[in-house]
Order: structure tokens, then C-alpha cells, then sequence
């Protein structure tokens, strides 16, 4: 495997263009399913499991920005009331929890160190920012993200993701691949994925194979970039400032690309 500087660097040189191509000729529309903002199963099966979702530090704030700049007075999870009319900001945990992976289950709850955080769920495992639309019929209708604008790049980017080293590749096995070549750090051309499979991976989700225009599709692709841009920025930065901390009973420690924190956003002294 190439270094994160060396796979930081094909991704700066990804061609938006090439991208968008393979995204066409893949095929996307948004059915608007909740499929990606939902568990495995849920509240129907003890078993099932979370919605997983990366969130970055600094769409963590914005998220919790959004709560203060949404008024809609209504007390849901479209902005917290607080009685006068105006939403307030959300707390760090009301938007992200520490990324289950590398915890342990102790006596009094997860323990442990782990990187990264995962947007908040409900009690089901859905996402806490997903909704459904009620229904003529009184069941769930068309689902919808309440913080749209403000989502993570995750969420703007699925189903697709860039098949680089270090770079995350959600919900499991990819179901369909395509893309261009990237060019290696000598400069000769090469097939740029991990695996020699497409760059661009989609991963399982209903509105695959569906037309879509080529203007929505470079804006997808320009967006992919970026995200696979900042994955890598974001691990070379967990790398280099990681340091084992002593968590002790039921203590979590997050490690992000801004040091070492607890579970509600703040730093642990050392």
C-alpha cells in the first residue's frame, strides 16, 4: 500500500470530468428511500445494526451551527426549542458520538479509544437528522435529511466513493465500479483503485442505474473529490497527532484530526 501523502496526492490530481463520466455511466437518482440514513433493521431486530456515518470535526460545528440558525419553533429535530420561537445550537453530542470501532463494552458502557465520529442515532439506530413524511395512509412516506445543506460529505457523496488507500468506503461491498486511470507518483499511468477495479465504487442503494444529467453529475464529482481529499488530509492528521491516552473504566477518548477529546467534543488535558 502507498503512503496517505502519496494517495493525498492522487486524489488532488483526480480528473472532476473523468469522474462525472463514470458517475454517468453508472446512473444515480435520489429516491428518497432513507435506505443510507437508516439501521440494519432497526427497532425490528435486536440484532441489527447503526446507521454508521463519518462526520469531521468541522461538520460536527456547522451541524450544531445549523440548530441555532433553524426557526421553526416546534421543539423537533429540525431545531431545539427553546420557547420563544428561536432554535438553539446543538450540544457536540447531540450531532456526533464516538465511531463504534476499537470500543469495548464495559460495565457502565462503550470504553476505550477510537478515531473519528459517527453522526448521532436514535434509539432505532436510524440517523437522528433523518425524517419521514407522513403518508395518505398514516405510514411512512418519502424520507428527507432536516439538515440538509449542512450534511456531512459522506451523506452528499453516497452511493459513490474514490477506491484510494485511506479513504473510507461505506456500507459495506461495492456493487458496481468505473472510472479513469490515476497516475502514479513517477507520473506513468495507472489504474488508480486500490484493488484495479474502477475508481469510483457505488455501493447498494435503489436509485442506482437511474438517468442522471451530466450537470448533476459533475457536481457529484466535484464533491467526491473533495471528500476524498479531505479523508486523507483528515487521517494523515489523526496519524501524526496520535498519542495513547489511558481512558480508565468506561472513559471513551476520540482521537480526530484535532487532537484527543471526550465523547462531548472537548480535549483531554494532558
Amino acid at each position: 500500500m502507498e503512503s496517505l501523502e502519496t494517495e493525498l496526492d492522487r486524489a488532488r490530481d483526480l480528473d472532476v470530468a473523468a469522474l462525472a463520466d463514470a458517475i454517468e455511466s453508472i446512473g444515480f437518482e435520489c429516491t428518497r428511500c432513507g435506505a443510507c440514513c437508516k439501521a440494519v433493521d432497526g427497532c425490528d431486530d435486536a440484532d441489527g445494526d447503526d446507521h454508521v456515518a463519518t462526520v469531521f470535526p468541522d461538520e460536527v460545528r456547522r451541524l450544531q451551527r445549523a440548530g441555532a440558525e433553524r426557526d421553526d419553533g416546534d421543539g423537533d429535530d429540525t431545531g431545539e426549542d427553546n420557547g420563544d420561537g428561536a432554535s438553539e445550537a446543538y450540544d457536540w453530542r447531540d450531532v456526533a458520538r464516538p465511531m463504534p470501532y476499537g470500543l469495548t463494552d464495559g460495565p457502565d458502557g462503550p470504553e476505550g479509544e477510537t478515531f473519528e465520529w459517527a453522526l448521532r442515532t436514535d434509539d432505532c439506530g436510524d440517523c437522528r437528522f433523518y425524517a419521514e413524511d407522513e403518508s395518505e395512509t398514516g405510514e411512512g412516506g418519502p424520507g428527507r435529511c432536516t439538515v440538509h445543506a449542512d450534511r456531512p460529505l459522506v451523506c452528499r457523496t453516497y452511493p459513490f466513493s474514490v477506491a484510494l488507500g485511506g479513504t473510507s468506503q461505506p456500507m459495506g461491498e461495492a456493487v458496481d465500479s468505473a472510472g479513469p486511470a490515476v497516475p502514479r507518483a513517477d507520473g506513468t499511468a495507472a489504474g488508480g483503485s486500490i484493488d484495479g477495479e474502477g475508481i469510483v465504487r457505488a455501493h447498494e442503494c435503489e436509485g442506482l442505474g437511474r438517468d442522471i444529467s451530466r450537470a448533476e453529475a459533475k457536481e457529484l464529482a466535484t464533491t467526491l473529490k473533495e471528500r476524498a481529499v479531505r479523508e486523507l488530509e483528515e487521517a494523515i492528521a489523526v496519524r501524526n497527532g496520535y498519542e495513547p491516552v489511558a481512558t480508565g473504566p468506561s472513559g471513551v477518548v476520540v482521537h480526530d484530526s484535532e487532537g484527543a477529546k471526550r465523547p462531548d467534543g472537548s480535549p483531554v488535558e494532558r
